[in-house]
């Protein structure tokens, strides 16, 4: 029986595009919507020995694996998934690969969302397309601004860099984060969260999601910030409070938000998201881009290969 390879989420139908399958004795399937229900999944992945899964937007519990009989090896993109049972697919004698991941793409997606945000892009551009009023809105300034970074790893250092180009002043703040580090990078370490969060014009989230992070930014940081301030998040939505973010957006406390992750993913068509004000919002577009596609779907391709040769290569965790 020939093998059968599932390609999850592959919302734009790029998948089979970007990277070479032919090579492998394999039928790939690939899924354009998202299936969000256990049930539906077993059903769907039934009859696949192999899935390929997107980031971290289908839970892999040992509940499903245990209801796939035929799978034999999952492929994440990226190399650090939280939501597969590693445990339990090793009981089940699943093996678990992942890939490589560029940082560039995010860096670029925040300062998209940042620029969008300070000159009011879409708000403008709309107006023009629409025989709106021409000129409405008036730009925030980033040379001489402050902005606040929340986390200064991999990401935030690079978003850091492209903040002094512009010649702001820049601050990060993490738990763990050194004025040595900080320093390293150009920027200065804040006395605290708090003192980051009420003296910058913009803030923009780079933290890992963990217990110490989730719901970091609730109301009572939120309060903190300036009303002519922006927040951007492009990390993970769980790091702030989604209700207190929609009801500063809605008070006005803070001039808007600038978001590309979301509680729950595709976002609900009457999910309050879509709606709220001074929000610019895109579909978790940080990693997507034509580079990092043709990484994962590529070394997905190089994974079943070895996979299928008896050498499996990234194996995760």
């Amino acid at each position: 029986m020939r093998l059968r390879c599932a390609v999850l989420d592959d919302f734009q139908g790029v998948a089979t595009e970007v990277a070479d399958w032919s090579r492998l004795p394999v039928d790939v399937v690939p899924f354009r919507e998202h299936i969000r229900d256990e049930d539906a999944l077993a059903a769907a992945l039934g009859d696949f020995d192999i899935v390929v899964t997107l980031r971290e937007r289908v839970p892999f519990p040992g509940s499903l694996i245990s209801r796939l009989p035929r799978l034999k090896l999952i492929v994440a993109s990226g190399m650090r998934n939280s939501v597969i049972d590693y445990e339990a697919a090793k009981a089940h004698g699943v093996t678990v690969c992942g890939t490589a991941s560029s940082s560039t793409p995010p860096v670029e997606m925040t300062w998209a969302l940042i620029l969008g945000l300070a000159r009011g892009v879409v708000q403008e551009s709309n107006a023009l397309r629409q025989g709106g009023p021409w000129q409405s809105t008036l730009g925030a300034d980033l040379h001489g601004a402050r902005l606040g970074l929340l986390g200064l790893g991999k990401i935030g250092s690079r978003v850091a860099q492209v903040g002094l180009a512009f010649g702001m002043r820049v601050g990060a703040w993490s738990r763990n984060l050194t004025a040595e580090r900080a320093a390293a990078t150009g920027v200065e370490l804040a006395a605290s969260k708090e003192e980051l969060l009420a003296d910058s014009d913009f803030v923009s989230v780079h933290l890992a999601l963990g217990e110490r992070s989730r719901g970091l930014i609730g109301a009572p940081e939120l309060a903190l910030m300036k009303p002519t301030a922006y927040l951007v998040n492009t990390s993970r939505a769980a790091i702030v409070d989604q209700d207190a973010l929609l009801a500063a957006l809605r008070n006005r406390s803070i001039a808007g938000a600038g978001v590309d992750v979301f509680d729950v993913e595709p976002l609900p068509a009457g999910h309050p998201m879509r709606s709220a004000p001074r929000l610019l919002a895109t579909p978790h577009l940080g990693y997507v881009s034509r580079g990092n596609y043709a990484t994962y779907y590529g070394q997905a391709v190089e994974n079943i290969e070895a996979y299928l040769a008896g050498s499996p290569v990234r194996q995760l965790p």
